[in-house]
């Protein structure tokens, strides 16, 4: 069966591609590929600028031509080399040697892939996918997110409601500061995960550049690489690995993007909840459909799609994050099986927070019923009374609040003024103690 949206294994390149093409190129294979091929013609020319051998500049901006201007036929033409070879970076070696061959250098190939392993193109290659990824599609969109929750926040600054502490009513709080605080959350997490490295092996089969130091003793290989690493390719090489990178900074990463997803799955939750209260409706369009037999249904479809999504995200990246920094003695193969489906979760995240905004788009603040919840629960308030009558020394304030709420009777403004006139007290305070509504006792919002 031909591969198409529609026979797709995996619904993230089936039935939600559209929303997700823009990850190819940083997590299909040929994006893997092309990573590699740039690996290798960046550390040619890197050896060139080394003076190990000679480059004219132009010819240097013709090997990078290789990468910037890779294409499918290209990917392809690897893919059937790798048949033969049965090693996918070998295959990717032969296909720059080849090129190299068409400009002319034939006299310089076997300066490709001098004194590497495999693991030094795929340990630079995938942080640089992955660093770009989170760079041009991962920041932008958790960032348009917290700015569009923040907005929200703000406009909502002044608009009390009733808290649910244990899913009873307790003391009232402003809608807005409640959204602001998944916008603190967030900007913290982001904050932690901006201070990760993106890291990188490059070292040779081991670790300690053994094939280079043994040809060229009097480089300083640790500088080159460095330089290669750091500068180059813009990641932060490891000075200390095995044969591959120990994934210690990658396995952070993904940690706190699991904290991420989980603030954002505690906000789907809390709005799902607010929309089965009323206290949001949904925008609708006339053809759209929510339910197959109740034509008044409106789903809060987007949370629920963002729910799901976040938690395969981050069922996936707790099984990376737990798997990749284990490795047997120098190494073992797992990490190479494991690491090409860092897109995945990395999928399933953005298709999440597509699915958040795209709720938040319809909500439309429902005040009437934020007001009436307010109003059905005087009971809330007793907590206010009860702390100024401790102010005032009042004997035994907290009991006899306790015991008027506890009664059975539900308490109403008026059911609370006539305990407050009837509390031996002086009118002043009588009439403080009345000007306390649900509506009002929001605290230092």
């Amino acid at each position: 069966m031909q591969l198409q949206s529609l026979t797709a294994i995996s619904p993230l390149d089936g039935r939600y591609r559209k929303q997700l093409e823009e990850l190819a190129p940083y997590f299909s294979e040929f994006a893997l590929i092309r990573y590699r091929v740039l690996v290798e013609v960046e550390y040619f020319i890197a050896l060139s600028e080394q003076k190990l051998f000679t480059l004219p500049k132009p010819q240097a901006a013709a090997l990078r031509r290789i990468y910037q201007e890779f294409t499918i036929e290209n990917a392809q033409q690897i893919k059937d080399r790798e048949k033969v070879t049965n090693h996918d970076v070998k295959a990717v070696e032969y296909f720059v040697k080849d090129e190299l061959t068409k400009l002319g250098l034939e006299d310089k190939l076997e300066w490709v892939h001098f004194g590497l392993t495999s693991q030094d193109i795929n340990n630079t290659a995938t942080p640089l996918f992955w660093k770009e990824a989170v760079e041009h599609v991962y920041m932008p969109a958790i960032s348009n997110l917290v700015l569009a929750l923040k907005k929200m926040g703000k406009s909502w600054m002044k608009v009390p409601m009733l808290a649910r502490t244990h899913g009873q009513p307790a003391s009232p709080t402003i809608l807005g500061k409640e959204i602001l605080v998944f916008v603190e959350r967030l900007e913290g997490q982001i904050q932690l995960f901006g201070a990760i490295p993106f890291a990188a092996k490059f070292g040779g089969a081991t670790g300690n550049f053994n094939a280079h130091y043994v040809a060229f003793p009097k480089t300083n290989w640790e500088r080159f690489g460095d330089k290669f690493v750091n500068n180059t390719l813009g990641l932060q090489r490891m000075k200390f690995t095995t044969q591959i990178e120990h994934y210690d900074n990658l396995a952070a990463q993904f940690d706190t993007l699991k904290r991420i997803n989980t603030i954002l799955l505690d906000f789907c939750r809390d709005i799902w909840q607010y929309i089965s209260m009323d206290y949001f409706k949904q925008k609708i369009k006339a053809n759209e459909v929510g339910s197959s037999a109740m034509p008044h249904k409106v789903n809060p479809i987007d949370f629920e799609n963002a729910e799901g999504n976040l938690g395969l995200a981050n069922a996936l990246f707790e099984h990376l994050s737990a798997k990749l920094p284990v490795s047997r003695l120098q190494r073992d193969l797992t990490d190479s099986t494991v690491l090409r489906n860092v897109g995945v979760p990395f999928g399933h995240t953005v298709l999440a927070m597509k699915s958040v905004q795209k709720g938040m788009d319809k909500l439309i603040l429902n005040e009437a019923k934020l007001h009436d919840d307010l109003e059905n629960n005087w009971a809330v308030v007793a907590e206010a009374i009860q702390t100024v009558l401790r102010r005032e020394n009042y004997p035994q304030p907290y009991e006899a609040l306790k015991a008027l709420t506890r009664g059975g009777e539900q308490i109403t403004q008026k059911t609370m003024h006539k305990f407050i006139e009837g509390l031996k007290i002086s009118a002043t305070l009588k009439k403080e103690l009345k000007a306390i509504t649900p509506h009002n006792y929001t605290g230092i919002w």
